[in-house]
């Protein structure tokens, strides 16, 4: 089995800087894989690369992919 990427969405700095603006695509995060939490609420686990976000928290990049790793055949 392999572990796949499937791009849910995008990561970027707010305009006003403070803060990371995650804009997830509808469509993609309604077929997301979902797990259940031990309080019984429904979660989507997604993962952006950490040097690539802090790339643009530093202004070195406007934009870096927000993704789902699943198990793939």
């Amino acid at each position: 089995m392999t572990t796949q990427s499937k791009l849910v969405g995008y990561v970027r700095k707010s305009k006003g800087g403070g803060a990371l603006r995650l804009s997830i695509d509808a469509a993609a995060f309604s077929n997301a894989e979902r797990y259940k939490g031990s309080d019984g609420r429904e979660f989507v686990s997604l993962i952006a690369n950490v040097d690539k976000v802090r790339d643009i928290l530093e202004g070195e990049r406007e934009v870096t992919s927000l993704c789902q790793l699943v198990n793939g055949e």
